[in-house]
C-alpha cells in the first residue's frame, strides 16, 4: 500500500513536470485574468471574446487573424481540476437567443481553456508545422481584486482610511453613527460585533448600487460559504492607542488580520500567481452618471489597484507571488456602445486620466499598461437626428426595463478629462456645467453571417494588446 502510494506520487510528479515542459517549449500557455469593477460586464467580455476567437470574422485587429495564421480555435478541458468551469455555452445562449438577455454574473472564480492552432509566421512558416497556444481565462470578481490593497495596510490604517472616506456619504450615515458611538476599549460582546459587521456590509451593498468602487473587504459582498463566519465579522472602528486584550478593538483587529491571512493571501497565492496578463473592466460611464464623488472614488481605486501591481522590492504582490509579475495590464472602459463613436476618444481619454496618477508614480519596469474603451457585445446602433434645429448623434437600442426601442443622447463628454476629474477631486456634489445620463440597454437580437462572432467594439484591439504578441 505504501509503495503503491509512493509510486502514484512519483507518477503524478513526472506527469506534472512533463506538462510543464510541454507548456514551456511546445504548447505555450497564456493565462489571462479577467475581472471587473461594479457591473462592468466581465461575463459578457469573456463570452464574446471566446465566441469571436472561435468565429473570427470580426477580429481584424488581432494580427494573427488578419495575417491568416489562426487555423482553428477550440475549447478544451481546463487545466485546474479544482476550479469551476466558466459556463460559456449557457452565457452565449443567453446573449444570442431569440429573446437575448444579459447573462448572470459569476460570483466566484472560474476558468476556461481555449486552444488556438496557429501557422508559424516569418521565414520558418513554410517549413515548420502548425503549433498550439493555450489561452487560459481566469474569471474572478472585481471585489476580490480590491482586497489587494489590504495586504499592505494594518487594521488601524484601513479603519482610519475607510472612516475618513465615507464620513460625508449619506449612504454611510447609519454605520458612521454606530461607529462613533462604539467604544473599542469595551469588552468584546459578539452581538455588538455582528451588528457592526452587518451594518457595514449593508453600507457596502448600498455604495456599490450607487456607483462607488472602493467596497472593501470584497468578500463582504460575495461571502459564499464564509457567510456568518468570524473572519467576515469585523468593521472599521475609530483607532485606539492601546487597546487591551479581550476588547472589541483587539478582536476586530485579529479578525481583519485573519481575513488577510486566510482569505486574501490564499487566493492570490494559489490562483493569481498563475496569471500572465490582466484586464480590468470598468464601468466608467456608470461612475460619471453617479456624479463627481463616484468618479473620484473610482480614480482612487484605480490608483490602489495599479499600486498593488507595481513590481519592486516593496511590492506586497510581488513578494507574495515569489517574484512573478503580470507583464501587461489593460484598463478597459466598457459599454462604449452606449455612446456614439464620435465620443469614444473622450471616454478613452477619461479612462487614461483615471489611471494616469498611479502609472506616473509607479515604476512599471517590465510591465506595460494601457487604457481603452470597448463594448464586448454591441447592443445599439448609431443615428443622427434633428433636435431644436441641431444635429444630435444618438444611439438607439432596446431598453432593458421595458423592451421598447429608444433613441438616446447621453450628453457630450468633455474633450479634456480634467473637466470631470477636477470637480471630482474637489468634492463637488454634482456636475456644474453638464448632465450625464446613460440608459440601460438589453442585448439586440442577432443575425450574424457564418464565421462571424457577436458584434463588438474594439474587442479585437483589446485581444491584440493582451495576448497578440504570444500568437
Amino acid at each position: 500500500m505504501v509503495l503503491g502510494t509512493i509510486a502514484d506520487n512519483l507518477t503524478r510528479r513526472v506527469e506534472n513536470a512533463g506538462a510543464a515542459v510541454s507548456e514551456t517549449f511546445f504548447e505555450p500557455v497564456v493565462r489571462l485574468g479577467v475581472t471587473g469593477l461594479s457591473r462592468a460586464g466581465k461575463t459578457v467580455f469573456i463570452t464574446s471574446l471566446v465566441a469571436n476567437l472561435i468565429d473570427r470574422g470580426r477580429m481584424a485587429q488581432l494580427a494573427a487573424v488578419s495575417q491568416g495564421r489562426v487555423l482553428a480555435a477550440f475549447l478544451q478541458p481546463q487545466p485546474d481540476d479544482t476550479l469551476p468551469r466558466f459556463d460559456y455555452e449557457t452565457h452565449l445562449a443567453a446573449m444570442t437567443g431569440s429573446d437575448p438577455q444579459w447573462p448572470e454574473s459569476t460570483r466566484a472564480i472560474s476558468e476556461l481553456r481555449l486552444s488556438l492552432r496557429l501557422r508559424s509566421g516569418g521565414l520558418l512558416g513554410g517549413i515548420s508545422g502548425p503549433r498550439t497556444v493555450h489561452l487560459d481565462i481566469v474569471d474572478y470578481p472585481g471585489e476580490w481584486l480590491l482586497d489587494l490593497s489590504l495586504l499592505s495596510r494594518s487594521y488601524s490604517e484601513w479603519s482610519q482610511q475607510m472612516l475618513d472616506r465615507i464620513a460625508d456619504r449619506p449612504l454611510a450615515r447609519d454605520f458612521m453613527s454606530l461607529a462613533r458611538e462604539t467604544d473599542g476599549n469595551t469588552k468584546l460582546e459578539e452581538p455588538q460585533a455582528q451588528a457592526l459587521a452587518q451594518n457595514y456590509t449593508a453600507y457596502l451593498h448600498a455604495a456599490r448600487e450607487a456607483g462607488f468602487s472602493d467596497c472593501t473587504p470584497g468578500r463582504f459582498l460575495l461571502p459564499g460559504d464564509l457567510a456568518g463566519s468570524p473572519v467576515l465579522t469585523f468593521a472599521p472602528l475609530l483607532p485606539q492607542d492601546k487597546a487591551a486584550r479581550g476588547t472589541l478593538w483587539r478582536e476586530m483587529e485579529r479578525r481583519y488580520d485573519a481575513y488577510k491571512r486566510q482569505v486574501v493571501r490564499p487566493f492570490f497565492r494559489d490562483h493569481f500567481s498563475r496569471i500572465d496578463r490582466q484586464v480590468v473592466l470598468v464601468d466608467a460611464l456608470g461612475a460619471i452618471h453617479a456624479g463627481p464623488k463616484a468618479v473620484e472614488d473610482l480614480r482612487r481605486t484605480m490608483a490602489e489597484v495599479l499600486g498593488a501591481f507595481r513590481p519592486g522590492r516593496n511590492s506586497m504582490l510581488t513578494s507574495l507571488l515569489g517574484g512573478k509579475r503580470v507583464d501587461k495590464i489593460l484598463f478597459a472602459a466598457t459599454k462604449a456602445d452606449h455612446l456614439h463613436h464620435t465620443q469614444h476618444p473622450q471616454l478613452t481619454a477619461i479612462m487614461e486620466a483615471l489611471t494616469r496618477d498611479a502609472r506616473d508614480r509607479a515604476d512599471f519596469a517590465g510591465a506595460e499598461t494601457a487604457a481603452m474603451s470597448l463594448a464586448a457585445l454591441r447592443a445599439t446602433v448609431e443615428e443622427t437626428r434633428e433636435h431644436s434645429g441641431k444635429a444630435l448623434n444618438v444611439v438607439r437600442g432596446r431598453l432593458l426595463e421595458t423592451g421598447k426601442q429608444a433613441a438616446f443622447y447621453p450628453g457630450e463628454l468633455p474633450s479634456d478629462p480634467n473637466r470631470l476629474l477636477a470637480p471630482a477631486r474637489e468634492g463637488a456634489e454634482q456636475w456644474l456645467d453638464a448632465e450625464y445620463s446613460f440608459m440601460k440597454f438589453a442585448p439586440a437580437p442577432l443575425s450574424t453571417r457564418p464565421g462571424d462572432g457577436p458584434p463588438h467594439i474594439r474587442l479585437d484591439r483589446a485581444a491584440q494588446f493582451l495576448f497578440g504578441d504570444r500568437l
